[in-house]
């Protein structure tokens, strides 16, 4: 359960850290708040495709879980997604940091903006994707 005290951040923190599949490939929050949240996930073999590409699959999760994430600085924590779109742009061959940010939003709803970026073989920072999505309330 969420202790009162707790800051936005340290709420978000929690829940992230509750998700099975999130620990499971090692990602990890690394903000929260004020409409953006940045989720990073490691360059690991067992995440890999058959050309030792990180896998388009962990990409999308980063994509999704980070709108989601976004959208829950505005909406709250009862909300789940409602759509994404993805382009990939380039394969990525390191780690990847998901940011996203939310573009508008209503009482139940968020559309939300994601750019996901890695490194190449330089160190430079390059766009590997893009997605946008929506997430909503859910009524418990």
């Amino acid at each position: 359960m969420t202790d009162a005290s707790a800051t936005p951040f340290e709420t978000a923190l929690e829940v992230f850290n509750g998700q099975a599949f999130s620990a499971l490939i090692g990602a990890q929050l690394r903000r929260f708040g004020d409409g953006v949240a940045v989720i990073e996930v490691p360059h690991r073999v067992e995440l890999l495709q058959q050309h030792n590409f990180l896998h388009g699959g962990v990409i999308a999760y980063a994509i999704d879980n980070a709108i989601t994430f976004a959208a829950g600085t505005v909406l709250g924590t009862s909300i789940l997604t409602a759509g994404i779109s993805i382009v990939y742009l380039r394969p990525a061959g390191a780690s990847i940091t998901a940011t996203a940010t939310v573009v508008g939003s209503t009482r139940r709803q968020a559309v939300v903006r994601c750019e996901v970026h890695s490194t190449d073989a330089s160190g430079t920072s390059v766009l590997i994707a893009t997605g946008q999505g929506t997430a909503t309330v859910v009524d418990r």
